[in-house]
């Protein structure tokens, strides 16, 4: 384990201070010094304190990536407050209920992006603890101006009351249950965590990082500006992820560090068949996952796109990153374990009982160590069940560990699929499906998908007396869910299958599929 900062707006002061002159941030044709950064992280947080935001406060951020989205979060931490990203695929209803469970005093969200009106969305929402809703674009300076500006003192007290064990945010992860449960990491498991992820990936000190992977999301937010700020590397975010931009963006500001799912290095292979005159040799790092690899393309990254360090990995919002694979690791072990566990990070493989299972052999991952959230939002028998009296937390998911001590998941939260990069929970879906006016029942499970990984299918009972079709049960899904969980196909059935308790057996429906 290295030595961190205590926080992460110490993070972001430090390379003010270590490279007060380089280039932090590239946003479009503008350009931010590490020290600006910081001058308008001070700025900010000025005025969050002039709106009495403090320590235990929330502010919520509904955005694509973008630099007014850093300044926001660090202003925030700086005055004491924990942020809570939301996803910006959230339809209102989604949204809402984050921002009342997290008693969220402020969101920031853009005024439109992509033809998203996101104030019109809340409309109607009853939204007691929330004071105002800032637009991030067209309003962002107006707010900054109502603090005091850089110079601040108050901003420097703050900074003094700032410790590590101070929360720093509250991500919502969907579970089982099918109610979106907020985790609560402090300041000193994000930059302890992240800072050594850095480290095992070779992020470099003057590296420029093109982050493709969305702010609301761990792996954008604090592998992605977080890790930058650590390590002293150059931030490039790229709001809404398109392949002709991303090839610019390697090109003409020659990034070096890539992560992302592997759809994206198909992508650049698949266009660099088309046209060999671009010019990808500046790529060096690409941390990988959220989605299987297949070997042939951890070769095909490295022989045709050069890139030397491909890594895997494997991770969850509960306890950030659990495992990565290592530099030199061959092929087939990136493509085929999640890489050996991370600093100070304790993984067991335990049977149903709790015993240790020998190498090879399958059982659910337990894992123990300084990086295992605080808990749950307000949700303490939560934080039991996931958190045992030892400080173990089950995982729920399923893999074996080799010889060499590297873990391999077979099976993630046993119902769990991935779509382009996104954790899919059937049971969240599935609630949401449950309000269509014409469903008596509905299961969700995860079919292959040659372009996204994974997609939903729905099996759905009609109520007695209802009709409707598998496009109108798909068109009402998209106006009242995020994309990526709307189900891509709809199965009419008169029954589910069930067990004696009357569980939906969701084995059953995968074999109807096989």
């Amino acid at each position: 384990m290295g030595t961190w900062p205590e926080t992460i707006p110490a993070a972001a002061k430090a390379a003010a201070e270590r490279w007060p002159d380089r280039i932090g941030l590239i946003e479009g044709e503008e350009r931010w010094t590490y020290a600006q950064l910081w001058a308008d992280a001070r700025a900010c947080a000025s005025a969050m304190l002039a709106q009495d935001v403090g320590n235990g406060d929330r502010i919520g951020i509904w955005a694509p990536n973008c630099r007014a989205w850093i300044i926001t979060a660090l202003g925030a931490h700086i005055a004491g407050a924990a942020i809570v990203p939301m996803n910006t695929r959230f339809k209102g209803q989604e949204a809402a209920d984050i921002l009342r469970r997290s008693h969220a005093k402020l969101v920031f969200t853009p005024k439109e992006f992509l033809g998203t009106d996101y104030q019109a969305l809340l409309a109607g929402e009853e939204l007691p603890d929330l004071r105002e809703l800032i637009h991030i674009d067209s309003g962002f300076n107006a707010f900054v101006a109502r603090g005091k500006g850089a110079d601040d003192p108050a901003v420097d007290e703050a900074l003094a009351r700032l410790s590590g064990d101070d929360v720093s945010d509250i991500i919502f992860t969907s579970g089982t249950t099918g109610r979106p449960k907020g985790v609560l990491t402090t300041h000193r498991q994000v930059v302890q965590t992240f800072g050594d992820w850095a480290v095992r990936v070779d992020l470099r000190e003057g590296d420029n990082h093109l982050i493709v992977n969305p702010f609301f999301h761990a792996f954008g937010y604090k592998a992605g500006w977080v890790a930058c700020l650590i390590r002293g590397a150059t931030i490039i975010p790229m709001a809404v992820f398109d392949g002709a931009e991303m090839i610019r963006q390697i090109e003409v500001n020659r990034v070096n560090f890539l992560p992302g799912p592997p759809t994206i290095y198909v992508t650049l292979l698949h266009e660099l068949a088309i046209n060999p005159a671009h010019d990808f040799s500046s790529l060096r790092g690409a941390p990988t996952g959220a989605a299987p690899v297949a070997p042939a393309l951890v070769e095909r990254m490295r022989n045709e796109l050069g890139i030397t360090n491909v890594v895997n990995g494997y991770g969850m919002t509960e306890c950030g990153v659990i495992s990565m694979t290592r530099q030199g690791d061959d092929a087939e072990t990136i493509a085929y374990t999640c890489g050996y566990p991370m600093p100070g990070m304790e993984v067991r493989c335990v049977d149903e009982d709790g015993r240790d299972m020998p190498p090879g052999q399958a059982g659910e991952f337990w894992v123990r160590g300084p990086s295992v959230m605080k808990g749950y939002l307000d949700d303490p028998q939560a934080t039991a069940e996931a958190i045992d009296a030892d400080g173990w937390l089950h995982t729920g998911d399923i893999g074996t560990i080799d010889a060499r001590g590297y873990l391999a998941i077979t099976d993630r939260k046993k119902d769990m699929f991935i779509s382009g990069g996104f954790n899919c929970y059937p049971a969240e879906i599935e609630k949401l499906l449950a309000a269509h006016p014409a469903i008596e029942s509905v299961a969700v499970i995860g079919i292959p998908d040659d372009r996204m990984g994974e997609v939903g299918k729905a099996f759905v009972v009609l109520r007695p007396g209802s009709e409707a079709d598998e496009a109108g049960i798909i068109r009402w899904a998209r106006e009242n869910m995020a994309n990526y969980k709307v189900p891509r196909k709809v199965a009419l059935v008169d029954a589910l299958p069930r067990n004696a308790g009357g569980k939906v057996l969701r084995d059953a429906l995968r074999e109807l599929e096989a």
